[in-house]
Order: structure tokens, then sequence, then C-alpha cells
């Protein structure tokens, strides 16, 4: 099951998509897991202040490599190269994108949860 949504970015609506295939696109482009790079980057802000938030340049590159993914999968005639999508944008704020997408990561995951619970139950696994 995937969840998609629009995330304003610089007065763009741009459309992000998570699914089962994330962690996997994610794994093989980046070398790196989704599930534990979003708990980290859920850790270093600051849910009270975001905009002061102290997050190096490694989180903001991972950041950006995480939206990247989730938006060309929502949209695959975006560039080919998360630089090149960036160059389309003015701004980019981490601290106001990350917290939708971790939302819509989040809803993603709990609904895949509760889909095997009930695949469990229907059939007795």
């Amino acid at each position: 099951m995937s969840m998609k949504q629009n995330i304003t970015i610089d007065g763009q609506e741009v459309p992000f998509k998570a699914s089962a295939a994330i962690p996997r696109i994610y794994r093989m482009r980046f070398h790196r897991d989704i599930y534990k790079d979003l708990r980290d980057l859920e850790k270093g802000i600051d849910k009270n202040d975001p905009e002061n938030s102290n997050l190096d340049l490694f989180s903001l590159e991972m950041f950006e490599n995480i939206a990247y993914v989730m938006a060309k999968h929502a949209d695959p005639s975006i560039p080919d190269t998360p630089e090149e999508w960036l160059d389309g944008f003015n701004t980019f704020s981490i601290y106001q994108v990350l917290p939708q997408i971790i939302e819509l990561w989040g809803l993603n995951t709990q609904t895949d949860v509760q889909a095997k619970k009930n695949f469990a139950r229907l059939t007795g696994k």
C-alpha cells in the first residue's frame, strides 16, 4: 500500500510517495538504511523550535536524498539526480518539509503494519 501527498516547497506543489519499495530504492541508490536515517533526522530536529535545530551537513544531505527518492517515486519525470532536482527550487527548507515526510512515512508504515495484522488474522498466520 502506498501513500501519496503533495507538499508545498518554494511555492511549488511537489508530490511525494511512500511505499514498501522506498527502503529498497533508497538502499540501492545510497547504500543506506532509510529507517535508521529517518530516526536520526527525527532525533536531530527540535519539534518545539525546528528552525533552531542543529543538523550537520551530512544530515541535510541525508534528508535531501530521502526527499528526492520519495519525490522521484511519485513523479518519475523529475531529474535523475538529487542535485538537478534541488536546482529547481530557490529554497528548500528541511524544517518545513521533514515533518511532513516523516508523517507521510509514518502513515505508510502504520498502514503496512495494520495490513500485515489483518492478513495474519484472516489467514491464521
